[in-house]
C-alpha cells in the first residue's frame, strides 16, 4: 500500500480547491486543512498517516460529519486551464491510479477506519468520456465488488455523456460539475479550451432532467443523487452580480443543492501566477448572498450589490439589506408572514416557523419571547415591531 499512499499525499497539497461539502468558513479560520477527526479504535500509528492524507471533514445534506477522503484517480490532464495546478503545459510529477487500485486503497482506510466516504475528481486524461468511465468503475467496484453502502461524491467531467450522468447518479449520493465560471465570457479567461453550454452545463442539465422524468427507484438507495457545482472566485472580471445570477438559475432551475465559491490563488507555473489572491471576505460575502437566495426567497435583484456589480465586503447581505428597506419600517413581528420574517436580520426559517406557531398561542410580547424562538434578537431588533412599538436599545446597532 506504500506506493498508493505516496500518491494521495502528492495530490493532498491540490484538493483544498475542492470545496465539496466542507462548510463555509469565516475567512479568519483554516482553509484546506485535513481533518483532525478521529474514528474510535484507529491504531495509533495511523494517525500520523490520517494527518498526511487529503482527508477532511465533510458536512453531509442530512447534516452528519463524516471524514471524507477527497482525491483524484489521475493528476494528468490534457487541458490547459489557466489557474489550475494540473494544467497540461505545468511541469511536474504526474500520478495515476487505476479504478481498482483507487477502489482497494479506498477500503483499506475504510476498514482502518480512517475514512466513511470518498469525494472523487480526476484530470482529463483521453477525453471526458473515457476519463468518465473510469469514475464510473471506480464507484462500480466499491458498491458492487466491495459492497460499500457510505457516502461517494462523484465529479462529471466535461462532455460527459447522458448515460454516463446517469450511471453515475446510481452509484452516488452526489454529483458535481465545476463550471469555474458563470458564463462563457469569463470562462474563456479561465480556461478557453472549455465549452460552457456543451461541456460543463449541459451535465448538470441532464442531472436534473433524470431527478425530474425517471424513477428514483433507479437512484443509489432508492433515490437520485443531489448535485453541485463550483465557481473560481477572482482571477478574472467576473462580478459578484453575474456569479450570483448563474447560482440562481442553477439552484431554482436545476435544483442544485449548493454553489460553492473558490477563491482565486496563484500557482506558480500557470499563466494566472501573479495575478492576486482573492480577499477571503469576498468569497464569504458570497456564501452569504447565495443562502440568502437559496434558503430565505431572495431574489438577485434584492441584493445589495455595490455600483460595480460587487457585495459590500464589511457587510452581512442580509444586513445591508435591512438597514436599507426596514430601519424606517420595521415589521410587526406578530403579523409578517414567513417570507417577511426570512428578510429580517436574526431570524432563519427555523426561528421564523417557530414564531409563527408560537403567536398563534399568544402574541410576542418582547426580546425574551423571541429569544425563546431560537432568533438572534439582537440583531432582529432595529428592524421589528411588537405590539407597534420598537424594541429597546435598537438603534444602538447603527
Amino acid at each position: 500500500m506504500d506506493d498508493e499512499i505516496r500518491k494521495l499525499k502528492n495530490f493532498s497539497q491540490f484538493m483544498a480547491v475542492e470545496t465539496a461539502e466542507e462548510k463555509a468558513l469565516l475567512p479568519s479560520g483554516p482553509r484546506g486543512q485535513s481533518c483532525t477527526f478521529l474514528q474510535k479504535n484507529v491504531e495509533a500509528t495511523d494517525i500520523s498517516l490520517q494527518d498526511e492524507l487529503p482527508i477532511h471533514m465533510a458536512a453531509l445534506p442530512n447534516g452528519k460529519r463524516v471524514a471524507m477522503l477527497k482525491t483524484m484517480l489521475t493528476s494528468a490532464c490534457e487541458r490547459n486551464c489557466y489557474y489550475c495546478a494540473f494544467r497540461s503545459k505545468r511541469d511536474f510529477q504526474r500520478q495515476t491510479f487505476k479504478p481498482d487500485e483507487m477502489a482497494r486503497t479506498f477500503m483499506q482506510l475504510y476498514q482502518k477506519k480512517l475514512v466513511e466516504g470518498i469525494f472523487l475528481s480526476s484530470g482529463m486524461a483521453g477525453g471526458g468520456v473515457r476519463t468518465q468511465d473510469r469514475l464510473l468503475a471506480t464507484a462500480e467496484i466499491l458498491r458492487v465488488r466491495y459492497n460499500f453502502k457510505g457516502y461517494i461524491h462523484l465529479k462529471l467531467m466535461p462532455g460527459s455523456e447522458r448515460e454516463q450522468v446517469k450511471q453515475a447518479m446510481r452509484f452516488s449520493d452526489r454529483v458535481s460539475v465545476n463550471l469555474e465560471a458563470p458564463n462563457n465570457r469569463v470562462l474563456t479567461s479561465l480556461a478557453p479550451e472549455k465549452r460552457f453550454m456543451e461541456e460543463l452545463l449541459q451535465p448538470l442539465r441532464w442531472v436534473e432532467d433524470v431527478r425530474k422524468n425517471e424513477s428514483p427507484s433507479q437512484g443509489w438507495n432508492g433515490h437520485w443523487s443531489s448535485s453541485t457545482t463550483q465557481f473560481v472566485v477572482g482571477g478574472a472580471d467576473e462580478n459578484d452580480v453575474e456569479l450570483l445570477a448563474t447560482s440562481s438559475y442553477l439552484m431554482r432551475k436545476l435544483k442544485l443543492s449548493r454553489v460553492y465559491f473558490s477563491g482565486f490563488n496563484p500557482v506558480s507555473d500557470t499563466p494566472l501566477q501573479d495575478h492576486p489572491a482573492l480577499n477571503p471576505w469576498r468569497e464569504h460575502r458570497l456564501y452569504q448572498a447565495s443562502f440568502l437566495l437559496r434558503d430565505y426567497g431572495f431574489d438577485p435583484e434584492d441584493l445589495p450589490f455595490e455600483k460595480a456589480g460587487f457585495l459590500p465586503l464589511d457587510t452581512d447581505p442580509k444586513l445591508a439589506w435591512a438597514r436599507a428597506n426596514l430601519s424606517d419600517t420595521p415589521l410587526e413581528i406578530n403579523r409578517a408572514d414567513y417570507q417577511q420574517l426570512l428578510r429580517i436580520p436574526g431570524i432563519g426559517p427555523v426561528s421564523a416557523r417557530r414564531i409563527i406557531s408560537a403567536r398563534i398561542r399568544h402574541p410576542l410580547h418582547g426580546i425574551e419571547d423571541l429569544k425563546n424562538t431560537g432568533a438572534v434578537a439582537s440583531r432582529a431588533a432595529p428592524f421589528i415591531l411588537m405590539q407597534g412599538k420598537r424594541c429597546p436599545g435598537q438603534l444602538s446597532l447603527f
